[in-house]
């Protein structure tokens, strides 16, 4: 399934602009991360991980992704730990939305990669019922977003970030 289907044009990835960075005011207010966030960013380098090692494209693509979707809940754990304080009086919503729409709303620098991550869901649903929809070049594409993905919430959360592994283009024979 080719890029351009899914909403996304060949070559566009989400960027740094100068406007990512969180004010500081708003950065002071994300740093205390919950255990609940320092846990979902360990299990996101553990899918980057185990899409470097996976043995199909569509499970590196499945894994990757995951590993995106992994970090964006700890953007939003966090956003959400807060707010529990600040709204406890207030009641909970009921609707259920894709937490690449929560990302959106509570992280805005996250934004892009929010859209992009979000074109990429109906591909992740196929490659995880072991469809064979994408490609060994769209799969390593995706493990190299992830990780620059999650480096970036390390970087918006204050939090350390080592890559897990070094993902070289494979072989191509």
């Amino acid at each position: 399934m080719n890029s351009t289907r899914l909403g996304v044009r060949p070559g566009t990835r989400p960027g740094t602009h100068s406007g990512d960075a969180l004010p500081a005011s708003n950065l002071r207010e994300l740093t205390m991360t919950p255990v609940a966030a320092d846990d979902l960013i360990h299990s996101a380098q553990r899918s980057l991980a185990r899409a470097a090692l996976a043995g199909t494209p569509h499970e590196r693509y499945a894994a990757a992704h995951l590993a995106a979707l992994r970090a964006a809940a700890a953007v939003i754990a966090v956003v959400a730990s807060r707010s529990s304080q600040v709204r406890a009086n207030r009641p909970v919503r009921q609707q259920v939305r894709s937490a690449w729409v929560v990302l959106r709303e509570v992280c805005p620098p996250l934004s892009e990669w929010a859209d992009f991550f979000a074109a990429g869901a109906q591909t992740r649903a196929a490659a995880e019922a072991g469809i064979p929809c994408v490609g060994a070049r769209a799969a390593d594409d995706l493990v190299r977003d992830a990780q620059t993905f999650l480096a970036r919430v390390c970087d918006v959360l204050e939090l350390a970030h080592q890559p897990a592994l070094d993902l070289r283009l494979r072989a191509v024979g």
